[in-house]
């Protein structure tokens, strides 16, 4: 199995295109490109959540890739705790330009969901299915 990949980002618009290159990259050297397209776009949606509720804005965030022969477990970590913003899906109206993040990453990843990060903060994961597009979420 492939040793965990993490990289720190800093809290700038342009860190999300770089997570989006930081996890395609990593699962290619995995020799794991079916579920990239899923696995880019969740990691996208992650990482501008990350920025725009999750972190002060003096705080970056954290991108963990981890895989093993049936998963790839993505893990986005941010400064402020749950209790400060649990994330939850929203439920946008039609002309709504916004909210549709979580539910794009409950689409797309097998299961996902939030943990609390020590000593502050909070990690939001998802998982896939190793080597396959995603399908709707579920509770692991």
């Amino acid at each position: 199995m492939p040793d965990a990949k993490q990289k720190f980002f800093d809290p700038r618009p342009e860190s999300v295109g770089l997570a989006r290159e930081f996890a395609v990259t990593t699962l290619s050297s995995w020799g794991l490109d079916g579920a990239t397209e899923d696995i880019r776009l969740c990691v996208s949606e992650l990482a501008s959540n990350a920025l725009a509720h999750g972190s002060d804005t003096e705080h970056g965030f954290l991108v963990k890739l981890d895989a093993d022969e049936d998963f790839v477990r993505v893990e986005v970590h941010d400064s402020r705790p749950r209790h400060h913003r649990e994330p939850e899906i929203a439920h946008p109206g039609e002309a709504d330009t916004t909210g549709r993040g979580l539910q794009i990453v409950a689409s797309l990843a097998d299961c996902w969901g939030v943990e609390d990060r020590r000593p502050s903060g909070k990690i939001v994961w998802t998982r896939f299915k190793a080597g396959q597009p995603g399908g709707q979420a579920r509770a692991c």
